[in-house]
This record gives C-alpha cells, sequence and structure tokens, in this order.
C-alpha cells in the first residue's frame, strides 16, 4: 500500500540533532530568552602526538555584508568587527538567537518575523587556533557541515564546496604545510541548505521549518595533531555465541596510514579486555594498509564469560574499552580510542512477514518514539539526557531517528543507559527523491552518488561501535532502487556493519534486502481507543514504524509559555483554526478531527481549562491503549505484534502534536499513559473483547497474583465485581488472561468506570489501573480509512464525566535533598466524605511562584483514588530546578479542586 502519499510535505531543511548552545557547546535547557555570549575563544592545540582538539568557536557573518577578499577573511588578525560569536556547533540561525537578534522563535508566531532573505546567501564560520611545535603533522577532521563549504586555512583555499557537501560526510584535510608557529587561521564559506536539492536534512511536518533550513557547522571540527603514522577506522567486530552467551569473539581493526613521502615501519599495539597485542606494519610513501587482530592470532581476542550488553529491563549494559597507538623508532605517532559493547542483534522476518528483533537470542517487543532535536540543533548533553531518562521512565526500550543523527554523545548516553536506537535516512527529500514517485525532493545527478555512499559510510564507521544501535533503514516512506541499494549496501560492508539492515520504514521492498517487515499505515490523527485492537491497519499487528493519534495538548502551564492569549483563546473556540503550534502541513493545520472527537466524546468545552483538562483524559486513554493493544498481542500465534513507535516521542519546539513530552520537559496525559501501559507487571483492559490481561514485562515469571475487576457508574454506585486468585504468568512480554468482563451488566450508566487491581502473592498492590468506558462504542468507517486516520462515523458517550461530584483529595508532602538531588514524597487521600471517585489526580511539583519544576520523574502520577484511599507518590529531580525556592505540590484532578501545599 502507498504509505501516505501527502503525509510530510518536505519543508526546510534540518539537520543533525543538535540541542542547544552557540558559543561553549552547553545549553541551559530550553529557555523562553537567548543570553548574548562572548566572542569565540581562541583554541589551542597541544603538539602531542595522537591528539584531536575541538575548535571552541567561531566569528559568523553574512557573506552580503563581507566586501573583503577569502584570503583575508581566511588570515590571522583578520578584524571580525560586528561579527556574531558562535559555539563549536552553531547554525546561523542558533548563533543570532543566542546573540539576540531576535526573539524567542518557539513562542507565538514569532519565528514568522526572522527574514528568510538574510539566509539566501554563503555565511562565513572564521575561527582561530594557535599551535607552538609546527614538526607534528596538522589536520582538520570534521563532518556536519551543512549544506556545503569552500574551506581555507591561513588564506589559503584548501577544499571547494564541491568537495564538503553533504550534512553526513567525513572529512580529513591534511594542512600541515599552512601551520605556522603561534595564531592560524580556519574559515568555513556554507552554502546555503536546500533538502530538496541536498543530501542533508528537511523537518518536514514536525515543525514550522527554520528560516535558515539550518545551514551552519553542526559537529565538532577537530584540529588533530600526529606524526608520519596515522590510525583510523579504529573499530572492534564482536561475535557472541548465542543462546549460550558463554564466549565471544573479537577482531579488532583499524588502518594505518603513511602519511609522508618516504617508507615507515611502524609497530601498532594496543589492548582490549585485559588483553595486549602488537605487530610491525610496513607502509610505502602514502600506502594505507589495514591492521587487524583476531582470535586465531591473539588468543585472548576469544572472551569466556563476556560482559554481555543488554537492553534497560532485559540485563545490564557494560562496556568494553580499545586503545591502540602506532610508534615510529620508539616515538607514538597516532593513538585512538573506541568503546563498544558486546551483543548479538537478529531482526528476520517472522512467518507473517513483520519484523521480529532478538537481541542475544531472546526475542522483544520493541517500543518506542520518533526523537526530535531542537529546531535549531543546539547541543545540550544535560537536556538529551533528561529526555533520555523520560524514556526509559516510560517503558519504553527504542528510540527511532529518521535523519537527524545525532551526535556521538547520544549515542553513547544510549549505551549507557541501555536505549535501542533505530537511525536511518529520512523521507520527503532529496534522499528519496529518486524513488518517491510525485512526492518533493529532486532526482539524483551522478554527482549524489558518491556524496550518498560517502555520508553511509561515514554514519557507518561512526554507529557500528555502539550497542544501542540495532538497525540502519536506509529508507524511510519508499525503499531505494537497486544502484542506491547498492551504493548503500557496499558501503556498510567495507564498514564492517553488523546489525540489520532495513530496506524501508514502510511496507515496501528493495532488490537485496526484500521486503521491510515494517509497515507505515498511520494513523497520524485522531483515532478512538479501540481502533489499536483491530489487526489491520495501525492496529497491533506487525512491526508499525511511526503511528500515533496525532494531537498532544500541552498542560497549561506549557500553553502558557508558548502561545498569546488570543491565540488561547482560539485553540479551544475554533477547531477550523490554523494552528502555527501543529504543522506547517496543510493535512495537519487544525485540530478539526482532534476537537470534533473531544466535544463528541466528552461534551464540547467551556473555557480553555476545560478544554485542557478534557484533553488529558483523552491522551492518557489514548496512548496507554495504543501500548497496552501492542503489548497484548505481542506473543500472539496469529499476526503477533513486534514493534510500535509512537510518532512522536518529543518535539523540537512549542508544539501541539506528535509528543509524549513537550519541549519543556512538563508531562501531561499522553506521558502518563504511556508510563502505565509499559509498567513492568500490568494489567489492563482489552477494548475489542473485554477480556482483562495481565502482562508481565520483567524477564522472570510471575505468580500467586490476584487479579480484580470492579465497574461503577460515574457517582461510585459499584455495579460489577469479581476477582480471581492464582493468576501466573511468564517473562519476557507473555500474558495471561485471568477474566472477561460481562457484555453487559444490570443498571450500568451509560458512561462507567473501570477499576482493574493486581496484588502480589503477599496482598501488595503492583497494579493499579481505570479506565472511563461507555456501553456506547465509538464506530469507526474503516473503508473510510486514508494514510493518516481512520474516521469515526459516531462517539463513545463519555459525557457522564461531567456529573462527577467534585471531590476534595488531601495531600501531605516533604522533601529532602542530598548531592543537588532532592526527592519529594507526597501522599494524597481521599477522604471518604463522598462515595464519588477522584478520577485522575494529577501532582506537578512547582516552586513559591506556582512554575513547574522540571524534570521531574515521579513514580506515578494522574492517579484515581476511591473513598478511603491513599496514596504515596515519590518525584525525583535537580535540587536547582527550585530556582532557590520552596518546593510545593500543586493537586488537580478531573473532579478535585485545585490547591497547592507546602513541601519543603
Amino acid at each position: 500500500m502507498f504509505p501516505r502519499p501527502a503525509r510530510r510535505l518536505p519543508m526546510t531543511a534540518a539537520l543533525i540533532a543538535l540541542v542547544g548552545s552557540l558559543t561553549t557547546g552547553a545549553w541551559a535547557g530550553p529557555r523562553d530568552t537567548a543570553e548574548p555570549h562572548r566572542p569565540a575563544r581562541i583554541t589551542h592545540v597541544p603538539s602531542a602526538a595522537g591528539t584531536s582538539t575541538p575548535l571552541t568557536g567561531y566569528a559568523v557573518q553574512s557573506t552580503a555584508k563581507v566586501g573583503d577578499s577569502a584570503a583575508d577573511v581566511s588570515s590571522p588578525g583578520y578584524p571580525a568587527r560586528d561579527w556574531y560569536p558562535a559555539g563549536p556547533r552553531s547554525t546561523v540561525l542558533a548563533a543570532l538567537l543566542a546573540n539576540g537578534v531576535y526573539a524567542d522563535p518557539f513562542h507565538s508566531t514569532d519565528q514568522r518575523k526572522i527574514p528568510r532573505a538574510d539566509f539566501e546567501v554563503p555565511w562565513w564560520y572564521r575561527a582561530d587556533f594557535t599551535v607552538r611545535d609546527t614538526r607534528q603533522r596538522t589536520s582538520l577532521d570534521f563532518s556536519g557541515v551543512v549544506s556545503a563549504a569552500d574551506v581555507y586555512v591561513n588564506g589559503r583555499q584548501v577544499a571547494k564546496a564541491a568537495e564538503v557537501t553533504g550534512a553526513y560526510t567525513h572529512h580529513e584535510l591534511d594542512i600541515t604545510p599552512l601551520v605556522r608557529s603561534g595564531t592560524n587561521t580556519v574559515a568555513f564559506r556554507i552554502r546555503p541548505n536546500d533538502p530538496l536539492k541536498d543530501l542533508t536534512m528537511g523537518w518536514i511536518d514536525w515543525i514550522q521549518p527554520p528560516p535558515d533550513q539550518n545551514m551552519g557547522i553542526v559537529r565538532d571540527v577537530l584540529v588533530r595533531r600526529g606524526g608520519p603514522v596515522a590510525l583510523r577506522d579504529a573499530h572492534v567486530v564482536t561475535k557472541l555465541a548465542v543462546p549460550k552467551l558463554d564466549t565471544a569473539d573479537l577482531t579488532v581493526k583499524a588502518r594505518a596510514r603513511n602519511d609522508t613521502d618516504a617508507p615507515v615501519t611502524a609497530e601498532v599495539g594496543g589492548s582490549v579486555a585485559g588483553t595486549a597485542f602488537r605487530t610491525t606494519v610496513s607502509l610505502a610513501a602514502h600506502e594505507t594498509r589495514t591492521v587487524t587482530f583476531s582470535p586465531a592470532g591473539t588468543p585472548g581476542l576469544h572472551l569466556t564469560d563476556p560482559k554481555v550488553w543488554w537492553p534497560a529491563g532485559m540485563g545490564g549494559q557494560p562496556l568494553y574499552d580499545l586503545d591502540l597507538t602506532a610508534t615510529v623508532a620508539g616515538t607514538t605517532s597516532d593513538s585512538a580510542h573506541e568503546t563498544f559493547g558486546i551483543r548479538d542483534v537478529q531482526a528476520p522476518l517472522d512467518s507473517h512477514g513483520a519484523r521480529q528483533y532478538r537481541i542475544n537470542g531472546r526475542r522483544l517487543l520493541i517500543k518506542g518514539g520518533g526523537w526530535s532535536p531542537d529546531e535549531f540543533l543546539r547541543w545540550d548533553p544535560a537536556y538529551v539526557e533528561d529526555r533520555l531518562k523520560y524514556a526509559l521512565d516510560l517503558g519504553l526500550n527504542t528510540l527511532r531517528l529518521e535523519g537527524h543523527l545525532e551526535p556521538d554523545e547520544f549515542f553513547g548516553l544510549a549505551d549507557r543507559y541501555g536505549l535501542l536506537t533505530l537511525p536511518g535516512w529520512e523521507c520527503c527529500d532529496k534522499w528519496e527523491g529518486q524513488v518517491n514517485g510525485g512526492e518533493k525532493g529532486n532526482r539524483w545527478t551522478e554527482a549524489d552518488y558518491p556524496v550518498a555512499r560517502a555520508s553511509m559510510a561515514a554514519e557507518a564507521a561512526r554507529l557500528r561501535d555502539h550497542p544501542s544501535v540495532i538497525s540502519f533503514l536506509i529508507g524511510s516512506d519508499f525503499a531505494p532502487d537497486a544502484r542506491i541499494e547498492k551504493t548503500y549496501l557496499d558501503a556498510l560492508e567495507s564498514a564492517d556493519w553488523s546489525t540489520p539492515v532495513v530496506s524501508s520504514a514502510s511496507d515496501r521492498s528493495s532488490p537485496r534486502l526484500g521486503s521491510s517487515g515494517m509497515k507505515m499505515t498511520g494513523p497520524y490523527d485522531w483515532v478512538p481507543p479501540g481502533y489499536w485492537y483491530a489487526k489491520r491497519e495501525g492496529g497491533a499487528t506487525g512491526f508499525n514504524s511511526e503511528t500515533s493519534a496525532g494531537p498532544s495538548i500541552p498542560t497549561l502551564d506549557t500553553l502558557r509559555r508558548m502561545m498569546t492569549p488570543a491565540e488561547l483563546d482560539t485553540l479551544w473556540k475554533d477547531p477550523d483554526a490554523r494552528q502555527y503550534h501543529r504543522s506547517p502541513s496543510p493535512v495537519f493545520g487544525t485540530l478539526k478531527i482532534y476537537d470534533d472527537a473531544l466535544a463528541g466524546r466528552y461534551g464540547a468545552p467551556t473555557g480553555l481549562t476545560d478544554y485542557v483538562r478534557k484533553a488529558q483524559l483523552a491522551q492518557y486513554e489514548n496512548v496507554r491503549a495504543q501500548f497496552e493493544a501492542y503489548g497484548r498481542n505481542a506473543t500472539d500465534q496469529d499476526r503477533p505484534a513486534t514493534g510500535v513507535i509512537h510518532w512522536m516521542f518529543n518535539s523540537g519546539w512549542t508544539s501541539l502534536h506528535w509528543q509524549l513530552t513537550d519541549r519543556y520537559l512538563d508531562q501531561n496525559g499522553s506521558y502518563y499513559g504511556a508510563k502505565k501501559a509499559n509498567e513492568p507487571l500490568h494489567i489492563q483492559y482489552s477494548y475489542d473483547d473485554r477480556s482483562v490481561v495481565v502482562v508481565n514485562n520483567r524477564p522472570a515469571g510471575a505468580e500467586g497474583l490476584t487479579a480484580r475487576a470492579t465497574l461503577f457508574d460515574p457517582d461510585g454506585t459499584q455495579r460489577y465485581d469479581r476477582t480471581v486468585t492464582g493468576v501466573a504468568v511468564d517473562g519476557g512480554g507473555a500474558h495471561g488472561t485471568p477474566l472477561t468482563l460481562p457484555s453487559s451488566v444490570s443498571g450500568l450508566a451509560r458512561t462507567y468506570l473501570l477499576r482493574l487491581v493486581l496484588t502480589d502473592a503477599d496482598g501488595r498492590e503492583v497494579s493499579r489501573n481505570v479506565y472511563w468506558l461507555s456501553t456506547r462504542p465509538d464506530t469507526l468507517d474503516w473503508n473510510g480509512t486514508t494514510w493518516y486516520h481512520t474516521p469515526t462515523t459516531s462517539y463513545a458517550d463519555m459525557k457522564g464525566l461531567a456529573s462527577m461530584t467534585r471531590v476534595p483529595v488531601t495531600a501531605t508532602a516533604t522533601t529532602r535533598a542530598s548531592d543537588g538531588t532532592a526527592t519529594t514524597t507526597v501522599t494524597l487521600r481521599h477522604g471518604g466524605g463522598e462515595r464519588t471517585p477522584a478520577l485522575l489526580t494529577d501532582v506537578h511539583l512547582v516552586d513559591e511562584h506556582g512554575k513547574p519544576v522540571l524534570p521531574v520523574r515521579w513514580s506515578d502520577n494522574e492517579v484515581s483514588l476511591w473513598p478511603g484511599e491513599s496514596v504515596t507518590l515519590t518525584a525525583t529531580y535537580r535540587t536547582a530546578g527550585l530556582r532557590g525556592s520552596a518546593p510545593a505540590v500543586r493537586i488537580s484532578g478531573w473532579n478535585t479542586p485545585e490547591r497547592t501545599v507546602p513541601a519543603a
């Protein structure tokens, strides 16, 4: 099936994910206003061989404002007056934002005010570095130039834009003859980027695209020092014995390159896993040879009882280090270091044609989200780490990167945390222009094939040692044709790529790889929770590479930060209004489908607050159902679910759709719906057959469990209650079905509540799950299905929830802090004066001004309490997030009056 003929209109460019700073490389999290930075510092480059020093920053300026020659601009001492300081990884617009040139582009429609014409000409990037000793060889090593650049050093051109093109291509330029003792200058004349014409990156329909299309330098430019022999491409090929996991073979490889005009003999040696090895290599002038150490020649590289790397929740994440050194005449010439993990990844097609991942021989249901960098590709490691911790908090095990392939630190963090990653090329621009039919993206010319191969080779070499990387998707919406596929596969093979290569994220095939084993059938806009249980379209069968029910309305706190009062007024009043913070796509420009469903199921909103609280219920139930359906169906014999990527995990800007967490790291109904669905031992309801299911995502089995299901009217009147004891469920994603609810219950209201409780053998509650349901189901028009949603012809009636009596919930809270981390413990109690339950009670940690303290990780949240019940929740966060104030907690809920209590 044609996956989505118009899903993503290729908007302007983007590129590799970098979320932060512009001068120092650090960004203190998402902030409302940019702060100007100091001029770029001079980079001091050490003399020692084997060092790699990143340039610390640049001065940038438009060529339209620079009349001097390239030779002058790239010479030491050039007076770069009125230029803007920029960080070591910075797009042009990111630099201008950091220098306060424009207002916060994430607020309202302020980004529209930035003139695009300013970025339709090349921009200069200029940096100085100092060298004391010129006896060592010196080179510039870089990738991440968007989209092409002429490169100059000390007044001389060292590369042309025709050579330095493509965001992912890797370049090493020997500048030894040009380097002088003292100050040296490197300058890049960056060409404008166009993802329809260039093999770079584009934002498609995730966000309003940046006016500069992310032109700039977004990865480190390294100044390398070395002797006559350079070591490059060091890596380790691992082979783990599966399924016993009792041995592993390591093969160490590196390229030794003679950079001189005369023959050289070098010793190359190193160590890994406690084993040392060494060999002598004779190299002719400018010769490069691959040096290999294998178990055949180095028995210590055959490991017994290896430390095996596992995804989070399945085991530990041990990592190994490889160190290599090349010496010439007893002097160090170069060195290399790599970190790697030992694991085995297989992803065969099952008997139904779906791709089924296996890690170290164990089947794994992929539960993930689509990853987005900051819109301006600013890199902040703390901000990225916070989001990765959120992914783990949600029970996700995978993040998909469609283009925007993050810098090395991202994958290093994923390795440490046990988060799997699915990187790949993106759709809807030049990358698929040759094969995407009538969609945008220029067709390839002969000049594009070497750029594509170089891009694939560079990314393969960069990613192959990371155990978190379990595949590369060489296509997204479309699979490559035979020539493009061969271009990619040849590069991957040369790089010793060992994990599965997938032809496409959609249900397509390529000549050599065959079927992708994935589907891209949507939805991308609202569908009811029951949709996910149908084994068709986007329902819980096979591997769905990107899907969700679309809009995810943030909290009121976030909405008030990102939109004006007038825009907020329109948000809840006018479903037909174009929403700038949804998407530039004409398909996703409004919230009409979502708003119609919200009003049809819950009743028309009476104001902004009412709109947002109804949105949180709708998003909670829908995201929960998506993950629950895939979890339940993972072990089915007939067309099992093998993977699901929620589109998306996060947003690169202030968004109204496709996110489980927002730009400010606040958490709404979408977040907690996913967290509930993916808890390790979980009791859940099936919308299709009314079965109550226990899913065990823990490695070990569970037994002696008790499952209880109770039905209530909205006023708390109990209509049905059943308990089943002696429930046992195997581990590893298995499920059991202790009971099925009756098709009808006498006296039950049209809108009703279902409370599920799972207790262990000692009577302790291990899972609680509350649903709001209707005796009138949502009705889907399957024949009207489009690439982005299936219409609903009649809605479930949730309007009875409006009749629930407002129930006060008492709260007590205390906080303790140590080593920069604080933990606030909150006990909520339903006093029991009313029989009506408190539905979806939310607790927000706030400072003394009522502003959310973020990021924060709650043990649980958005909980429902019946009379006499209490629950204790914990929140963990950085003490600095309080901004010097005392903590407090703000309590609110569907029928719980808002109040704030101290938490000091």
